[in-house]
């Protein structure tokens, strides 16, 4: 059994395709399907069950996987160790952020990243919250980037900046006369339009609705803010948006009307996680710092 044999397993079990979990692995495909028979027959175990539509785990397989995915966590963070023993400020750096914050967020603050931090390569990847975690306590990331509250008391948090909601309606919707700011009374009675399930950002709009009066549009939910936008365009109803997903350089539409809310105004919270045993440990605090000075410069620019 050797190392690469557990990241071959792993990438079936992700993958549910040779093909595929090859090209991940960056070997050929008929390498991989030797390797893993040989690992099969090393521990006398069917590991994966093979049928001519679909190929997936077996229940033994997925145990052996979840044990591989710890190994290879741990040894991304002994090579981690190494790179930092040579360079405290190199190495490569795996963040996530979740879909509603990721394409709004990193425009803002990859630029200034790769400038302080020149030999830092860093890796994104963007998932629901929920995997994020997953990822980060299995050692497949270092940090994620996520909103509050995160009940993992296992995990550090470091608060990066607090984000407004906005009240996004159709240009031809009585409230777009009004211009804002509104208070938030006014959704009192009103149908918004959310996300599907799983998304961090519907369980907070969700709460603004409790606390306001308002109700989610049934019949409809959406898999990405830019459904949402485009149905507000479209004239199908309202939503909230973060303040990031309506900043430059996302463009404006003439379509929408955008409104400010009075005091006390909808907001959510996002900070940095990762495990304090991370040997990016005396890093973060001061990337985490950069952050959120870039993202406040953004949803609280100075007059």
């Amino acid at each position: 059994m050797n190392l690469r044999d557990l990241e071959y397993l792993v990438a079936v079990g992700e993958h549910r395709h040779f093909g595929k979990a090859a090209e991940a692995c960056m070997v050929s495909q008929p390498t991989l399907s030797t390797q893993l028979k040989k690992l099969e027959q090393e521990l006398g175990v069917d590991l994966i069950e093979r049928n001519p539509r679909h190929v997936m785990l077996t229940a033994t397989g997925e145990r052996v996987a979840e044990r591989a995915r710890l190994i290879l966590g741990e040894v991304d963070t002994i090579r981690a160790f190494a790179r930092q023993a040579t360079d405290p400020e190199g190495g490569t750096l795996r963040m996530g952020l979740f879909p509603t914050l990721a394409p709004y967020l990193l425009p803002h603050i990859v630029p200034a990243v790769h400038e302080r931090y020149p030999n830092i390569e860093l890796l994104l990847t963007e998932e629901k919250t929920e995997v994020v975690l997953d990822l980060l306590r299995a050692g497949r990331l270092d940090v994620g980037i996520l909103a509050l509250p995160v009940h993992d008391p296992s995990l550090e948090q470091q608060l990066l900046f607090t984000e407004d909601f906005v009240l996004a309606v159709p240009a031809g919707h009585p409230l777009a006369a009004d211009g804002g700011p509104v208070d938030p009374s006014v959704l009192a009675g009103e149908q918004v339009l959310l996300l599907e399930e799983g998304h961090c950002l519907r369980d907070q709009a969700l709460s603004v609705c409790r606390l306001t009066g308002a109700s989610e549009r049934r019949g409809f939910r959406a898999t990405s803010l830019e459904t949402l936008r485009q149905m507000v365009a479209a004239g199908v109803g309202i939503t909230l948006l973060p303040e990031l997903a309506v900043a430059p350089p996302v463009p404006a539409s003439t379509d929408i009307v955008l409104l400010r809310f009075t005091e006390p105004v909808p907001q959510r919270e996002i900070a940095m996680v990762w495990r304090p045993t991370s040997v990016y440990r005396q890093l973060l605090p001061d990337l985490g710092h950069l952050i959120g000075d870039l993202a406040t410069a953004v949803v609280r620019p100075t007059p």
